[in-house]
């Protein structure tokens, strides 16, 4: 069996009310954390920004790629200028 560490964090009270709520908070925590360590951005490995040298290559991608917002799902996405006919689902 793996050994097991514990990590702490600070919220405000609003968020630890909701949390007292919840009978297994670390269940729902490692489950939060893992799923959002799967959906995090590719470019930025989930910082939120992007290094001097990773917004020169965006600049350059965002010259032949846009960003759209899906008429069905509200999601943005990058479109390729090449293939705006093709669907994206």
């Amino acid at each position: 069996m793996k050994k097991e560490r514990v990590f702490t964090f600070k919220t405000d009270e609003g968020l630890a009310e909701v949390l007292d709520r919840i009978p297994n908070k670390s269940e729902f925590i490692r489950k939060a954390i893992e799923e959002a360590l799967g959906k995090q951005c590719p470019l930025c490995n989930g910082t939120g920004s992007l290094t001097p040298a990773q917004h020169n290559h965006m600049q350059h991608f965002l010259t032949v790629h846009s960003l759209e917002k899906c008429e069905e799902c509200d999601a943005v996405h990058f479109v390729c200028q090449t293939d705006n006919d093709r669907s994206h689902h």
